[in-house]
């Protein structure tokens, strides 16, 4: 059976690749991208592309019906440094935009829903290295409430109306092709675009702050197997754990500065610190593993060597 695939947030940090990847498996003209403000040219160029705010119901489910969406991922969501700027309305977006798609995938029937979680649903009661896949979940943030709150949704849905909803909670992600956008651990990215453009960076979180981070292409290869997987496989109806590499702003400075020796790094923590010091720094994913075959593939030195040429690429691309 033909798939149709609805995204939703392509022009966001996951979206921006997941919606490339997908038009690679399921072919251009079959994955319509989606967002409230323009996407790239890549994304625009190659496939179907439309304004659509996954608020506006009627649209919504007229856009679904009209395109005979089979499947949807749901990647609108206010991060968690702009969510404890702005708590209300970062509540309301992004448990709203959930519930209004797992209503819909209801009454329409779509046969599959990606929606993404984080390790923000962790919190300070919760074991910090080696975090379980089953374990005390007491967020402390504004992201994580929703996150967490996400997840139950996902599994009623799963377990009262037999609905196919898959999940994982991403850590932190690492991306040449898009910049930061908000998030706690935000500072793995633009520390790269800094010591290419300055050979300096000022980070917002102190340098022994372990988080769990992962590498773009692994975060979309993760996404694109666990929904390509058997539904016999997924015995997880909340959300996967997944892991990749675990570091601090020193770490990586000192990975940085293989490739640049002149690099500096300062430190000025701000109100991030606090959550940062409230999420996991390692997780365990042996549930992903063994369920579903999943594995990372990129280790610190080979992710910063990538990231390094690949930004200084674009910064060259604009001279």
């Amino acid at each position: 059976m033909k798939e149709n695939i609805l995204v939703i947030g392509s022009s966001g940090q996951i979206g921006s690749e997941l919606t490339l990847a997908l038009r690679n498996i399921y072919g251009n003209d079959n994955v319509f991208a989606t967002d409230i403000r323009e996407s790239s040219k890549e994304i625009t160029q190659s496939g179907p592309f439309h304004l659509l705010d996954v608020l506006d119901e009627k649209r919504l489910i007229h856009f679904v019906i009209r395109y005979k969406i089979t499947q949807i991922y749901l990647l609108a969501a206010v991060l968690s440094g702009n969510a404890e700027k702005l708590p209300l309305q970062a509540w309301d977006i992004n448990m709203k935009s959930l519930m209004n798609i797992l209503d819909l995938s209801r009454e329409v029937g779509i046969k599959k829903i990606f929606w993404p979680s984080s390790i923000a649903v962790f919190g300070i009661t919760t074991p910090r290295v080696n975090t379980p896949q089953l374990t005390i979940m007491e967020p402390n943030t504004v992201y994580g409430i929703s996150k967490l709150a996400g997840e139950r949704w996902c599994e009623y849905y799963n377990n009262k109306y037999n609905l196919d909803i898959r999940s994982i909670r991403y850590p932190g992600l690492i991306s040449y092709k898009t910049e930061a956008g908000g998030g706690t651990t935000d500072y793995a990215v633009e520390i790269f675009y800094s010591a290419i453009e300055k050979k300096s960076y000022e980070c917002f979180l102190k340098p022994d702050t372990t988080l769990p981070m992962m590498f773009m292409p692994d975060a979309i290869r993760g996404t694109t197997e666990l929904m390509e997987a058997e539904k016999s496989k997924i015995k997880v109806k909340s959300s996967y754990n997944l892991s990749g590499i675990s570091f601090n702003p020193e770490e990586l400075s000192n990975e940085i500065k293989k490739f640049i020796p002149e690099f500096k790094i300062t430190y000025n923590p701000d109100f991030r610190q606090k959550i940062a010091d409230s999420w996991p720094q390692s997780i365990d994913d042996s549930v992903a593993k063994n369920e579903w075959g999943w594995k990372s593939e990129y280790d610190l030195n080979k992710m910063t060597d990538i990231m390094l040429k690949e930004i200084k690429k674009k910064f060259e691309s604009k001279v």
